[in-house]
């Protein structure tokens, strides 16, 4: 078990979160490892969140300064009560002049899983599926299962818990990465190559017994979702949740307009092509829209998906060696006496976090179009930021 792949990581980025090698999340950075920058309580000296001169100014100023220097936009979605802002910093890419504004558009990584995980709930609302049905249930014909050595099945429940057993990547993608490892590594991976992993997977852990973050469990649960719905991802994810919560700039197309440039050790890069496992790490969103899809989680706020938000809050399980708790993908931890859930992602040129608390009705997303650092202090910042928001 790794405690930081719960989070997402911190690091440099090997699928769809950081990771610290080939298959494997890193231990550093990020809300689990407190060792990041400034420490926990760096915010403090800014005052209570309430009483901001600029709401949100000083915050953005701290991810601005955590980015550096690869970041050429930054983005703050934040709200405590009735008060909210989205904040913005920069230009969309070196050589342009367009600012960023809380329209533009950054690729979220694995914060896609939060959506994965709002979409498995509102589904089972809807009486499609059960959190418990067996993986089985919704393989598209002629699909192989995994082998499960111990125990069994797989259900639904356990790939939205990093419970399945299933490794952090499938079989075969570290192959098909290699060519363009350093700038868009899952282009080439598609449907036909997880249907090929999927057949060729052993797992050695019964079901349910032993956690461990797997992006492909995510991704494996994103593709079982469009064959119980009859639809591809980003149909799915559109008419289920994009519609219901109006979000108007969150998309999985690489080629979104108001789109920033990521940027890896301030080098550009293209746009992020996850083709084959959307699920985990595809969708990508403006400020605006990421400020509403976290407030849509708060208690009290009217939405047709109501159960399925309440439903990704439930605690599932407690992490090992650890106080901190595991919902539907996202991450729990008690602070101060309130509870705070959050998520980090990355792709090859973008950093994110995005966060809430219930009860201070206080979001953060914190967003870079920069690559994630070795020490993880984006990830880190935006945590800091959250906490000192919700206090």
């Amino acid at each position: 078990m790794n405690v930081a792949g719960a989070l997402g990581g911190s690091g440099e980025p090997d699928a769809f979160g950081p990771v610290n090698g080939p298959g494997g999340p890193t231990t550093t950075g990020g809300p689990y490892g407190l060792g990041g920058p400034g420490g926990l309580d760096r915010l403090d000296d800014l005052g209570e969140p309430g009483e901001l001169d600029g709401f949100g100014e000083p915050e953005l100023a701290e991810l601005v300064r955590a980015a550096a220097p690869h970041a050429t936009a930054v983005t703050l979605a934040v709200a405590r009560g009735d008060r909210q802002a989205v904040r913005c910093h920069g230009r969309l890419a070196r050589d342009s002049a367009a600012p960023c504004t809380p329209e533009t558009v950054f690729e979220l990584g694995s914060v896609t899983k939060t959506f994965t995980a709002l979409l498995l709930a509102t589904m089972a609302a809807r009486g499609e599926l059960a959190l418990d049905d067996p993986v089985e249930r919704h393989l598209p014909e002629r699909w192989r299962p995994a082998t499960v050595r111990r125990g069994g099945p797989i259900r639904l429940l356990h790939l939205a818990t990093h419970t399945s057993g299933l490794p952090g990547l499938p079989p075969g993608l570290l192959a098909e990465a290699v060519p363009t490892w350093f700038s868009n590594p899952y282009a080439a991976y598609l449907d036909e190559q997880l249907r090929e992993g999927l057949a060729r997977t052993t797992v050695h852990h019964r079901p349910g017994s032993w956690f461990g973050y797997s992006n492909y469990g995510v991704a494996l649960l994103g593709r079982l979702l469009t064959e119980a719905g009859g639809a591809t991802y980003p149909e799915l994810l559109a008419d289920r949740i994009l519609r219901p919560l109006d979000l108007r700039s969150t998309t999985c197309s690489p080629d979104a307009p108001d789109r920033a440039v990521g940027h890896r050790r301030g080098r550009p890069l293209p746009p992020w092509r996850i083709p084959g496992l959307p699920g985990a790490g595809a969708v990508r969103a403006g400020g605006a829209d990421v400020l509403r899809f976290l407030r849509a989680h708060l208690p009290g706020e009217e939405s047709e998906l109501r159960e399925a938000l309440d439903d990704v809050q439930q605690l599932r399980l407690r992490l090992p060696r650890s106080t901190d708790q595991l919902c539907l993908v996202w991450n729990h931890r008690r602070v101060g006496g309130r509870d705070l859930f959050f998520h980090s992602g990355a792709t090859r040129g973008f950093t994110s976090l995005v966060g809430f608390c219930p009860q201070t009705a206080s979001v953060v997303g914190a967003l870079a179009n920069c690559g994630p650092a070795l020490d993880g202090r984006f990830v880190q910042r935006g945590y800091e930021v959250l906490k000192h928001v919700a206090r």
